[in-house]
C-alpha cells in the first residue's frame, strides 16, 4: 500500500478544488453526538430516540431534526442550547478521524488541490474538531452553519464556500460527502458529488440520489480524486 500511495502522490488532482463534508466523511462523530443528545434530551425530560433515528441526525442541521422529533419549536430551541453547551466542552472531542483521512488530505494538498470543508455542523465546533485532530492545516477555508441560522442547509454552506473561491476555481469543483444532503447541496450549485458509503447515509439513499460516484472506503477515494 505504501508503494501505491507513493505512486499516487505523484498524480494530479482530477478536481483543482475539493470540498469535504466533515461528520461521516472526515471524522466519525457518533459517540460525542449521541452522548450529547442523551444529555440534552434527558434534561428536558424526553427520551433518546433509537439508533436509526440518531444516525439520521448526523449530517443535516441539528435544529431541524430536533424540531421534527420534539414537535415543539420552543422546546427544540432549549434542547439545542443544552446540546451546544455540552458539545462545545466535551462532545466535539469524543470523535474519531477515519483511518487514512490525514494521508489522503496530505496527498491531495501535495498534488496541488485546494481543499475546503463544507459542513452543516456549527462553525465553531467544526473548526475546533479540525484543530484538535490536526486536520486544519490541510484546508484553505472552512464553512459551517451559523448560530443565527443565516447559513444552515448544505446548499447554503456550499454556496458560502463558492463565494470564497475565485470564479475559475468554481468551474471544476467537487464535493465529497456521506449523505443525500451533500449530494443535493452540491447539485443545487451544479457541482458533482462523490459519496462515501462508510458514513451515515444508507447505500440505497446514496444510489437513489445519483452522485457522480460512490466510494466504499477512504482508499477508494484516491483514484476518484487523483489521476496519473
Amino acid at each position: 500500500m505504501a508503494t501505491e500511495r507513493s505512486r499516487i502522490s505523484m498524480s494530479r488532482p482530477r478536481y483543482p478544488t475539493i470540498l469535504f463534508d466533515l461528520d461521516g466523511t472526515l471524522t466519525d462523530p457518533y459517540l460525542g453526538v449521541t452522548r450529547t443528545f442523551a444529555h440534552a434530551l434527558g434534561i428536558v425530560g424526553r427520551p433518546l430516540p433509537d439508533e436509526t433515528i440518531l444516525r439520521s441526525w448526523i449530517g443535516p442541521p441539528i435544529q431541524h431534526s430536533l424540531r421534527s422529533y420534539l414537535g415543539d419549536a420552543a422546546l427544540a430551541t432549549q434542547t439545542l442550547q443544552l446540546y451546544r453547551e455540552r458539545y462545545h466542552v466535551a462532545g466535539m472531542y469524543e470523535n474519531q478521524v477515519y483511518p487514512g483521512i490525514p494521508e489522503l488530505l496530505q496527498t491531495l494538498q501535495l498534488a496541488g488541490a485546494q481543499l475546503y470543508v463544507a459542513t452543516s455542523k456549527l462553525i465553531g465546533p467544526a473548526r475546533g474538531v479540525l484543530e484538535h485532530f490536526g486536520l486544519a492545516a490541510f484546508f484553505t477555508g472552512v464553512v459551517g452553519s451559523t448560530p443565527d441560522e443565516r447559513i444552515s442547509t448544505k446548499s447554503e454552506v456550499v454556496g458560502a464556500v463558492l463565494e470564497m473561491m475565485a470564479p475559475t476555481a468554481r468551474t471544476n469543483s467537487v464535493l465529497v460527502g456521506d449523505t443525500i444532503y451533500d449530494i443535493e447541496g452540491a447539485r443545487a450549485h451544479a457541482l458533482p458529488c462523490i459519496a462515501v458509503s462508510y458514513g451515515y447515509g444508507t447505500i440505497d439513499s446514496l444510489k437513489a440520489a445519483e452522485p457522480r460516484a460512490i466510494a466504499h472506503s477512504v482508499d477508494e477515494l484516491y483514484p476518484l480524486l487523483l489521476e496519473d
